[in-house]
């Protein structure tokens, strides 16, 4: 999935993101709303990880994303959760 789609569809997004890091709170992800550069200085910060490994959890999310699309856990089309 490429973070166009994540960054338009962030609203369903950010509750997986939040799962995955839990130290991220309602106001980090309306900072970071889908994009990537923000979401990988967020939990960079949040969890005090270099930035490879940041970029290294934040590609295995996006990854997670695909298949929960594919799975259809979420209407991209329609904007909703299923």
């Amino acid at each position: 999935m490429n973070w166009d789609q994540i960054e338009g569809n962030w609203t369903q997004f950010k509750g997986a993101a939040q799962e995955k890091w839990g130290k991220l709170t309602n106001d980090h992800m309306d900072v970071i709303a889908g994009k990537h550069d923000q979401l990988l200085g967020k939990v960079q910060e949040a969890y005090g990880i270099t930035k490879e490994e940041a970029i290294k959890q934040v590609e295995e999310f996006s990854s997670s994303l695909k298949t929960l699309v594919k799975d259809d856990k979420f209407d991209t089309k329609n904007s909703n959760l299923k």
